[in-house]
């Protein structure tokens, strides 16, 4: 097999393996700056075969100068500050506030998620369903591949093994990324168990998920990412943002995860998960989806309120789940995830103290702007006045906000105050209650209990609410979100669903599900419910219906808390505006109702009988009470 031509050279070590390039042009060298300059990296290639040949593949095709084996090491990450520092790629922050926290300011035409440019590719359209784009593999592989050749010219190629999940861990998935940006690279290493224990897995299983990603030359018009889930494989090109280019995130732990689950019997969901634990010392553990930037961040590092005392909750993500059944039926959830990429105007003291305090120092902000002592600044932030907004820029209110609305922090979960020790834990936790939530002004209660578990997929699939600044598209549009994974399924929202209802014929101990709206609003556009730590009261609510310890109000939609309920104790709430949050509106559910149907109807066969079923039951018993 041709092989490329290697120098291996450090501080200590040079040398040179020829051969021939499979592109038959003048000789190519790839120079691997072992971890630039020190000895540490030696040790990091493979002795998988298959990862091997995959990167000398990519190599080849996107010519890179040097390629770097990412270790994961605490030495590695700070070179790589230490050089994006240097180029300008990022700038440090007030070292005495803000400790080892940088600024990273990104192309203005790449600061959100792109699910118009975001592909799923199957051999047949409907397997992608109408929830995403899509194009054939062959077709897929032609248009991004063209846009790789010769992409990493000038540059360094890392190659990034990393575990999803704990590393010792059944349910955990590893994945390699192959990138042509460091400030991937950094972000990598805090969001994902990165390295050598990672690679050491991946060898021993010789199994992983392959990311292909350049930031390419950031043109809007040259920028796809393409999924392709029959080859575990996901390619990503022209954006430098996030959730498009940290291709352990959305794309391997939700797109890829959710096609793998399916196949393999669990579920990957776009959900917090939070251990709640009262003065007893008893602690239940709730996996919570909510579509990006409706709280999910506040709620999983929620800090109780004085009003009640003895109560704790431990962070064990923010962001997504994986679910399985263990050996004795009981739903157990892991955080893929090892850290947190936030979405960071809103965050202040009051609104989420533990993440305030937390990304004061070792965190990587971007777009966000500063202030004239260089310090980060938000909208929302309540300390300081902005002097540089998030294009670096003199602030002007006149040309919008000073940071992006979809700026970001990102940062360890071991920073977090409300940390907990068992996100490491390689069985997971076990979940006592699902919740689903969406930011809906009117219709939806505080909270509501479904009566069993296929009403509870329905409630899920039902889900709506306001498009948020974390997807391009039009802010404050209502649109379907079921289980708040609209951008990230990889597979037919209908065979999906599908796949939701089949856990209750695997196991009689099913979590309880539940929905939730924080945001119901007055005619004035006043919130009713005071939100943020109170929340807890709701969380208490569903402990309790979990626990069989407090009745319920039946309803077309589900369970309602009974009148008192909800201890309000101390909150400024009339028996009226409780009613109004605990209430269902007849008209407002049967047009809710008669929407869901018409949505469902976009999935045709794909959709399960059970929950058409659900869905007509639903109208029937809203048709009584009209």
């Amino acid at each position: 097999m041709d092989r490329l031509c290697f120098t291996v050279s450090n501080a200590v070590n040079t040398g040179c393996i020829l051969a021939c390039n499979p592109y038959n042009c003048p000789p190519y060298k790839t120079v691997v700056r072992l971890a630039h300059g020190y000895p540490e990296n030696l040790s990091m290639t493979t002795q998988l075969p298959s990862l091997q040949q995959w990167v000398d593949e990519v190599a080849a095709r996107t010519q890179p100068n040097q390629i770097h084996w990412c270790t994961g090491s605490d030495i590695e990450y700070q070179k790589l500050i230490d050089m994006m520092t240097a180029d300008g790629t990022l700038s440090p922050l007030d070292q005495d506030e803000y400790p080892n926290c940088y600024l990273h300011l990104s192309d203005p035409s790449d600061v959100a998620r792109v699910e118009h440019l975001t592909f799923v590719c199957t051999k047949e359209q409907e397997d992608a369903g109408p929830n995403n784009n899509w194009m054939s593999p062959a077709d897929g592989h032609a248009k991004i591949d063209a846009l790789f050749e010769g992409a990493m010219k000038g540059r360094t190629m890392y190659v990034i093994p990393y575990c999803m999940g704990p590393i010792h861990s059944p349910y955990s998935r590893c994945g390699v990324e192959i990138t042509d940006s460091p400030y991937v690279v950094a972000n990598m290493k805090l969001m994902t168990r990165m390295g050598s224990e990672a690679l050491a897995r991946i060898e021993s299983e010789e199994k992983f998920v392959k990311g292909l990603h350049s930031t390419g030359d950031l043109d809007p018009e040259r920028r796809f990412i393409m999924h392709f889930p029959h080859e575990l494989s996901i390619k990503s090109f022209g954006s430098g943002y996030g959730g498009n280019a940290l291709l352990g995130k959305k794309c391997h732990a939700l797109r890829i995860a959710s096609y793998q689950a399916r196949t393999e019997g669990w579920l990957a969901e776009h959900m917090l998960i939070m251990g709640v634990e009262n003065p007893d010392g008893q602690t239940h553990y709730i996996a919570c989806a909510l579509p990006s930037a409706c709280g999910k961040t506040n709620l999983a590092m929620l800090i109780p309120p004085e009003s009640l005392p003895g109560w704790k909750i431990w962070t064990l993500g923010d962001d997504i789940a994986w679910l399985h059944l263990d050996e004795t039926g009981q739903l157990r959830a892991i955080n893929p995830e090892s850290g947190f990429f936030g979405v960071v105007p809103g965050t202040n003291e009051k609104t989420n103290k533990n993440a305030f305090d937390m990304i004061h120092r070792d965190a990587i902000f971007t777009n966000v702007g500063r202030t004239a002592d260089n310090k980060p600044w938000w909208e929302g932030k309540n300390v300081g006045e902005p002097a540089f907004d998030w294009q670096g820029q003199e602030y002007d209110p006149e040309n919008g906000p000073a940071a992006h609305p979809n700026s970001r922090f990102t940062i360890a979960a071991t920073n977090n105050p409300s940390y907990s020790s068992l996100s490491e834990a390689p069985e997971g936790v076990p979940i006592s209650a699902i919740v689903f939530g969406g930011r809906r002004a009117t219709v939806t209660p505080l909270v509501y209990e479904a009566k069993n578990w296929k009403q509870g997929v329905m409630l899920g699939a039902s889900i709506g609410s306001k498009l948020t600044a974390a997807a391009a598209g039009e802010v404050g549009k209502i649109r379907r979100d079921p289980m708040a994974m609209k951008p990230f399924c990889g597979y037919n929202f209908g065979d999906y669903w599908q796949h939701w209802l089949s856990f209750e014929d695997r196991t009689n101990k099913l979590p309880k599900i539940f929905g939730v709206n924080w945001f119901r609003q007055d005619d004035d556009g006043n919130f009713l419910w005071p939100g943020f730590g109170e929340n807890l009261r709701v969380l208490r609510w569903i402990i309790d219906r979990c626990e069989n310890r407090v009745g319920a109000v039946e309803s077309p939609i589900g369970l309602l808390p009974e009148d008192g309920g909800i201890d309000t104790t101390g909150l400024d709430l009339s028996a009226e505006v409780m009613r109004a949050l605990t209430t269902v509106d007849v008209e407002h559910w049967r047009t809710e109702n008669s929407h869901f149907s018409d949505y469902l109807d976009g999935y045709g066969k794909h959709v399960p009988n059970a929950l058409r079923e659900e869905q007509r039951h639903m109208a029937a018993e809203l048709e009584k009470l009209a």
